[in-house]
């Protein structure tokens, strides 16, 4: 992984087709939620399909909590469809044949020739693709568990969600007087709050 992406930092706005061959850039996916990427060697291993259906139930989760989930793999778009629809996700999977993000993060698998993949990483990012958290995955139990993923997200939501613990007497006091700033989805996007808190 390049130098500079490391928790604080912000990662890469990569732009590329998901599963229907839209382009999409990161920054849409996650909008203003907490958002985690897996970068995949692809449909070929079955540490990725294992972790992949880890990530399925955490999915979930991830929906009602107001966060995000994406894939990235160097499978072109037949085989990111099938590795997609064979483990029943609903998020979006990202195809990246041409390997551009292996390049660009520096993360070529460059033990493996024959499907030159990039090394698996699951990031955790806040609001603003800032990483809050990286992890290897080259060997499996590199790879986050869906509890370690749900610790993550909540220390970043903990940290964009100024009305995470609504009990607190100023935000009594702040709902009472209509001053709604600090409430979801009334205020301040969560990237806002997050980069005030920077």
């Amino acid at each position: 992984m390049r130098a500079e992406i490391v928790p604080g930092a912000p990662f890469p706005d990569f732009d590329l087709p998901d599963h229907t061959g839209k382009h999409r850039k990161l920054s849409e996916i996650q909008g203003t939620d907490p958002m985690i990427v897996m970068l995949s060697r692809g449909a070929y291993c079955p540490k990725d399909r294992r972790q992949l259906e880890g990530l399925l139930q955490l999915h979930r989760e991830l929906e009602v909590g107001y966060c995000r989930l994406v894939t990235i793999s160097s499978d072109n778009l037949l085989e990111t469809n099938e590795s997609r629809s064979g483990i029943g996700a609903h998020w979006p999977f990202l195809s990246d044949p041409a390997r551009k993000v292996q390049k660009d993060l520096d993360i070529a698998e460059y033990t493996d020739p024959t499907h030159n993949p990039m090394i698996p990483h699951t990031l955790v990012l806040a609001p603003g693709l800032i990483v809050h958290k990286i992890y290897n995955g080259y060997w499996f139990f590199g790879r986050p568990t869906p509890e370690e993923l749900r610790h993550d997200v909540r220390a970043v939501l903990e940290k964009c969600r100024p009305d995470w613990d609504i009990t607190q007497a100023e935000l009594k006091a702040a709902w009472a007087r209509g001053d709604k700033d600090r409430f979801y989805p009334y205020g301040k996007t969560h990237a806002q709050v997050f980069a005030e808190q920077r």
